[in-house]
């Protein structure tokens, strides 16, 4: 999300940074350039208008005038101004009542609620070791029934089974009190996809609400569908007291309109962004770590706090405890790095974190991505144990074997083998006394990219 926002701002922005005087002029032609960069988003005009409002009447004051650095005091206005806009900072569920909490989920058809159902219920029980029940109230699509259903077992929620024929209202109110009777944690109250100008559904999600009070009243949202996604929410918020938004399909969204929209028009926080259709791609939503994404300065304590969540301990003291007693770094070694790699969303989501990846040129970029990583694993898969241990030993006719069984080339394996090399010198020296601060000094502070010791 925001790739396009992201590339224009980061640009606009640049040429302002390091210099050392600002004029009025340069603040004027610098937020045209924002501005249009906002447009072209799809944020709403009204957002836009009041953004550059305010950045402007901060600009042009004092404060950037006559600072030492004014091109990055400016930047810290946009920084700033941008995250007023999208909430502050990250607005969590209020779990805070008796059990079970019930949240109930609204939305339009084919906004990927159900799966935010399954997805959320995943988060609840992964981050905050609750027990979760879920059923589905959507009587008019049986498939929604079913999907769910599914849903739940892959995520280790319990079900609550309700037919096509029953009436939404008592599904809800039977749910609720079997949640009760097996001291579920939290319901989540899935409803059929509506749309606003639909007054016998909006009756029915009403009367829904009425019978079981729910903490959280969610409205999921296509991100996909730009402003018009803020326009929805404030028509369902006009019906219904929501308490939040869940973005949807924000993988699939380069531009980021809705994101910068609907808290400005609805008052509603966004508190979840869906970020790809398996059950594990939901993340809290943060808008100082997403501006810093948007303004080319990555999102470090995300990517930290990922690490901590996926990362295998005991495969990284492992490898410490082996490069600390001098033994090498092997094959098998690099294959569970790719393997760490995959689990924390592969080099992608990885490179969308990580600063300054806005100034590395696309091409690099391109060849950075996860098929490259399937296919390492593949030739060290059909490797031998021995071969794995001792990749020296990997010439012609071996060469030739992997690559047949991999279904890669020949110099395919070449590239492995060189990437695989350059990585055990780097490893070798983190393995030394002080051996990542000089890396470190090695690489200049430069991450290494491309031929360096990174697999991509």
């Amino acid at each position: 999300m925001f790739d396009s926002l992201s590339d224009r701002l980061s640009g606009t922005l640049q040429k302002l940074r390091g210099q050392g005087r600002i004029t009025e002029d340069n603040v004027k032609d610098t937020l045209r350039e924002v501005r249009m960069a906002l447009l072209e988003a799809d944020v709403a005009l009204p957002v836009v208008r009041e953004f550059i409002s305010k950045v402007k009447e901060r600009a042009l004051g004092q404060d950037v005038l006559r600072s030492l650095t004014p091109g990055q005091a400016f930047i810290k206005i946009v920084n700033d101004e941008l995250t007023a806009v999208m909430g502050e900072a990250n607005d969590g569920l209020d779990l805070n009542h008796q059990p079970p909490v019930v949240i109930l989920m609204a939305g339009l058809q084919g906004a990927g609620k159900t799966t935010s159902v399954a997805k959320l219920a995943r988060f609840l029980k992964e981050r905050h070791k609750k027990s979760v029940m879920v059923v589905s109230a959507d009587v008019y699509r049986p498939a929604a029934i079913q999907q769910l259903k599914t849903l739940a077992v892959e995520v280790e929620a319990k079900f609550y089974p309700s037919e096509a024929g029953q009436n939404p209202v008592t599904i809800a109110e039977n749910a609720l009190a079997q949640a009760k009777k097996e001291y579920a944690d939290v319901l989540i109250v899935d409803t059929a996809g509506r749309l606003h100008i639909d007054a016998d559904m909006m009756t029915e999600i009403k009367a829904i609400h009425a019978a079981i009070n729910p903490a959280e009243t969610l409205f999921t949202v296509d991100s996909m569908t730009g402003q018009d996604a803020a326009n929805t929410a404030q028509a369902f918020d006009e019906a219904l007291p929501l308490t939040g938004v869940i973005l949807t399909k924000t993988d699939g969204d380069a531009r980021g309109g809705a994101a910068l929209s609907i808290r400005h028009i609805t008052g509603k926080p966004i508190k979840f962004m869906g970020v790809g259709e398996k059950t594990t791609a939901l993340e809290p939503f943060h808008p100082d770590r997403l501006v810093s994404r948007i303004l080319g300065m990555g999102d470090v304590l995300s990517l930290v706090e990922e690490a901590q969540r996926k990362m295998d301990v005991g495969a990284a003291e492992k490898l410490a405890g082996k490069l600390k007693t001098g033994k090498g770094f092997d094959l098998e070694d690099f294959r569970e790095q790719l393997r760490q790699m995959g689990k924390m969303g592969g080099i992608g989501a990885l490179m969308d974190k990580l600063p300054g990846m806005g100034q590395i040129p696309e091409a690099v970029k391109n060849q950075a991505n996860d098929k490259e990583l399937r296919k390492m694993e593949a030739m060290i898969d059909s490797m031998t144990p021995k071969e794995r241990k001792r990749p020296d030993i990997i010439k012609g006719s071996r060469k030739k074997r992997i690559a047949a069984g991999s279904g890669t080339q020949i110099q395919d394996v070449n590239r492995l083998l060189k990437q695989f090399t350059q990585m055990q010198k780097m490893m070798k020296k983190m393995g030394q006394k002080g051996g990542i601060a000089k890396m470190m000094r090695g690489l200049g502070g430069k991450l290494p990219m491309g031929g360096g010791g990174m697999p991509f």
